[in-house]
């Protein structure tokens, strides 16, 4: 198998219409669904289970198929990436982080709409954990779905992250869809050199300034890639895809499979058909896919990943006694806690400008020239500071509009940490069906987000690119 891990500038700029489909044309990738119901109470909080360990130490794997050497990593409990931690909704999850690596830690949970003070981004919204220290997260999560957990800390993120310590964090329906195999799929990304060790990692290089750190090796669920997987005849599949790499930023690709995705970024949403086939898939992006395995004995279908000539990502084989018929594939029941609609003319309003970066020269390589490595980016001509202003500040409860405006040369994804938005439509008239927390903003492009400011504490929105993240790509917002 072979992975493409030339550098972004030595490829063609996307054309007008594939960034159209990456960014503001999101839309077109989803069927319409119906509105959801309005917000509900939340549920009461179960009583908290006991503490579970979670251990963050060096350990050696091997990425590449066998003759290729162990390669040195960090991983959590032995294991990169770590392990499908798992709680039931409205549960407590207590989990004792131990930092055995030589730098600090923190580990932000994406998506979760828990309490502020344990989203878990060190030095912003709480102490890092020191090596040799420990730190007690308490998550109840208030909806079901697929989330990530990896480090993120200001200033500090890229390293640990890149060396392995990422992982799932699945939170259970209460009443799950019935499926043969439910089968999380976390893609990692490693830059490894010819002696297969992990390249070093530079706090003031180019890749701070420019796509981040692009590995030469994907893996799936730390293993090489395709991820193989037999199933008998008729199963029903349920494949949770998620983006845990640094930087990469691509599209994946579902190849003689009839796939449905019921829900983004962890959030239901009534199934769709992707178009062509394909979905974005950025850092920090989930997505939860159905499919049945075909009929025929020996058939495969596959996942790609359209890097360079493409990377098989999961390749599904139907062997076996045929599994009985099942109904159609049926989305999953909304979420009943997030809101219908969101008041725009109402909203407090916001922009969000992204400059700086590497240029892109005509002959496709990248510029440095006059650019300070160590400070490449600004959001409204400053960089992200816990002790400065933020963003804006808004009572619990408001409505909000950010617009994005991307003046860099790259595509830029960022989340908004603790809610999750929806994407507004280039008139600003109404919205797109469904709900995200990671979005990517195109080159030259703006768009809008709109959400309920409804969880309070201090919040960031934040790169998904860490070596961007980590080089002050990000800003805060306040919810009193």
């Amino acid at each position: 198998m072979s992975q493409d891990a030339s550098p972004p500038a030595s490829r063609p700029h996307p054309s007008r219409r594939r960034i159209i489909a990456d960014g503001v044309g999101l839309a077109a990738l989803f069927a319409p669904v119906s509105a959801l119901a309005q917000q509900a109470p939340p549920a009461p909080q179960a009583a908290a289970q006991d503490a579970r360990n979670l251990v963050a130490a060096s350990a050696k794997v091997r990425l590449r198929p066998a003759p290729a050497p162990e390669t040195e990593i960090w991983a959590f409990d032995g294991a990169a990436p770590g392990p499908v931690l798992k709680v039931r909704q409205g549960e407590t999850l207590r989990l004792n982080l131990q930092n055995r690596t030589d730098k600090p830690l923190s580990l932000h949970w994406h998506g979760l709409r828990a309490d502020h003070t344990m989203d878990g981004v060190g030095g912003f919204n709480q102490e890092p954990v020191p090596p040799g220290g420990q730190f007690e997260y308490r998550l109840t999560p208030p909806d079901s779905g697929t989330f990530l957990y990896r480090p993120m800390l200001v200033g500090g993120s890229s390293e640990p992250a890149g060396r392995g310590l990422s992982g799932l964090l699945i939170v259970e329906e209460k009443e799950p869809p019935a499926v043969d195999l439910d089968l999380p799929a976390l893609i990692g990304d490693w830059l490894l050199g010819d002696d297969q060790k992990l390249l070093p990692f530079a706090a003031d290089g180019q890749d701070g300034a420019a796509a981040g750190r692009l590995g030469s090796w994907l893996t799936v669920n730390g293993k090489p890639p395709p991820l193989p997987v037999k199933l008998p005849p008729g199963s029903r599949v349920r494949l949770r895809l998620a983006n845990a790499c640094n930087a990469r930023i691509m599209r994946l690709r579902f190849d003689e499979m009839k796939a449905f995705v019921a829900a983004v970024d962890g959030q239901p949403t009534e199934t769709f058909e992707p178009v062509r086939g394909q979905l974005p898939f950025a850092p920090g992006t989930r997505y939860d896919v159905f499919f049945d395995m075909p009929e025929t004995v020996g058939s495969a279908v596959s996942v790609t990943a359209l890097i360079g000539p493409g990377v098989p990502l999961v390749r599904f084989t139907s062997n076996g006694a045929a599994k009985p018929a099942r109904p159609a594939i049926a989305g999953m029941p909304l979420n009943p806690a997030l809101p219908a609609a969101v008041r725009l003319q109402d909203a407090r309003r916001s922009e969000m400008i992204i400059e700086g970066g590497a240029r892109i020269t005509p002959e496709n390589k990248l510029d440095l020239a006059g650019l300070d490595l160590a400070k490449p980016w600004t959001v409204n001509g400053g960089q992200g500071d816990p002790k400065g202003k933020p963003l804006f500040s808004v009572k619990r409860g408001s409505p909000v509009v950010i617009g994005i405006t991307n003046k860099t040369a790259f595509l830029q994804p960022f989340h908004v940490h603790g809610h999750c938005f929806r994407l507004l439509h280039p008139l600003d008239d109404g919205w797109e069906p469904y709900f995200l927390d990671t979005v990517q903003i195109p080159e030259g492009k703006r768009l809008h987000i709109a959400f309920i400011a409804d969880n309070p504490g201090r919040w960031l929105i934040s790169s998904t690119v860490l070596e961007r993240f980590d080089r002050g790509l990000w800003s805060w917002f306040e919810v009193t």
